[in-house]
Order: structure tokens, then sequence, then C-alpha cells
């Protein structure tokens, strides 16, 4: 089925995945890429990177050691005058 989508989306000129979700997921897709690719985030795509090459029992610990930060984080935020946190 790929195959046929790849021809038809060939023949079209468009993107497979235009035919396959629509438009606006493409669209969606590619402001998503371009916000990841700003220069603003080389920090996070190095260290992302970084993790991805590790030995899977690595990436086990690091990601432990990530949820328990953001568990931190959310018990530390401060709640709004409506007692919901504020982000």
């Amino acid at each position: 089925m790929q195959d046929k989508l790849q021809v038809i989306a060939q023949w079209l000129k468009v993107e497979p995945q235009a035919l396959r979700f629509g438009d606006q997921a493409v669209s969606a897709i590619r402001e998503q890429r371009a916000k990841w690719q700003a220069p603003g985030f080389y920090q996070e795509r190095e260290a992302i990177d970084a993790f991805l090459a590790l030995p899977v029992e690595q990436r086990k610990v690091v990601r432990e050691v990530i949820m328990a930060f953001a568990r931190a984080g959310e018990v530390d935020e401060p709640s709004g005058t409506d007692g919901r946190k504020t982000r």
C-alpha cells in the first residue's frame, strides 16, 4: 500500500503524508520541525543525540533522572490564584 501511495503522491506532486493525513497535519509537522531546528534548540538537540547514542541501560538511568527532575518541578511550581499550577 505504501508503494502505491508513493506513486500517487509523485504523480500529484504532493507529499505522501498529505495524502495520508491531510494538509493540516503536514503543516503542523513542518511547524514543529522548524521550531526544533531553530538555533536556540542546539543544546537540546545535542543532548538528545548524546542520549540516543548511549547504551540502553544508561538511557534508562538518564530517563529516570530526567523524570525525577520533572516530578520535582511539578511539585515546586507555584500555584495560580485558582489553585492550579501555572506554566
